[in-house]
């Protein structure tokens, strides 16, 4: 693999990160580090190198606390190596996780267990992280009739019409000062700091899609919700979406500073 391919990413892809082989940003990134990294003759040997040494005579003689972690379908480093370390380090604590890559560190989920293990490890409990709660006005948007309109239009013209809409809808967004979540295929979900932006922004977005041809809806709610890395969770978000699925074209739903809910027209 290395005569045939060191220098296009994919020799460290298939070792250490299979589940990126159709990423195409990985690979450009590890065909990179490839080629900066050796020559393919220098790689070979290093590899070659690393293969051949044993530790194994030297384990009885660790007598630390000791843990081993590993995963299960690792490409790189098969795991009945991990289970020896274990087996043959006295008292050691062996923990298996599932997945394929020996690079973990891209996989939010796996990283946090890793984490957890060696805090338990260390100090004999896991801490439980703190849930990261705001006050914001939570949007949703999307598209009226957005499958009807797609079998009219054929894939390519709705592509180009979701890429307009898209593009005015972050316009709008970026205006009012509210922060992209996510997009959601024919609409987004976005968040703000106060009530009275939020509705402004769904309004412009609203006016903004008419000249496209297409209507939009919009649910509001205002209310804590939970800051999970990319994306954010909560009643709030459920109501949201709800009240956006309640909408007709046309027509946003705003909260009240009651805690009730009126309907406008726009």
């Amino acid at each position: 693999m290395i005569d045939r391919a060191w220098g296009t990413g994919e020799c460290i892809i298939n070792t250490f990160a299979p589940h990126a082989a159709s990423d195409p940003q990985a690979r450009r990134t590890a065909a990179r580090m490839e080629r900066l990294s050796a020559s393919p003759s220098a790689a070979l040997a290093m590899l070659k190198m690393n293969a051949e040494i044993d530790v194994g005579h030297v384990l009885p003689a660790i007598h630390v606390p000791t843990l081993v972690v590993h995963r299960v379908g690792d490409p790189a480093i098969p795991v009945n190596c991990g289970r020896y370390l274990a087996e043959n380090i006295a008292g050691a604590k062996y923990v298996e996780l599932p997945g394929i890559n020996h690079n973990f560190l891209h996989e939010p989920e796996i990283t946090d267990r890793v984490i957890g293990e060696v805090e338990q490890f260390l100090t004999g409990s896991r801490s439980e992280p703190e849930t990261d709660r705001v006050l914001a006005t939570v949007m949703f948007t999307d598209i009226v009739d957005s499958t009807k309109r797609a079998a009219e239009l054929g894939d390519r013209q709705w592509r180009v019409l979701l890429d307009r809409h898209d593009e005015v809808v972050r316009q709008q967004i970026a205006r009012f000062r509210g922060h992209e979540v996510k997009n959601l295929g024919d609409g987004f979900m976005a968040t703000f700091d106060g009530p009275a932006r939020a509705a402004r922004c769904a309004a412009a977005i609203s006016e903004s899609v008419r000249p496209l041809g297409i209507a939009v809806r919009a649910g509001l709610h205002t209310g804590e919700i939970e800051l999970k890395r990319d994306d954010v969770a909560g009643i709030a978000v459920h109501i949201a979406a709800r009240i956006a699925g309640e909408a007709t074209a046309g027509k946003r739903w705003y909260p009240a500073l009651s805690g009730t809910w009126w309907r406008g027209r726009g």
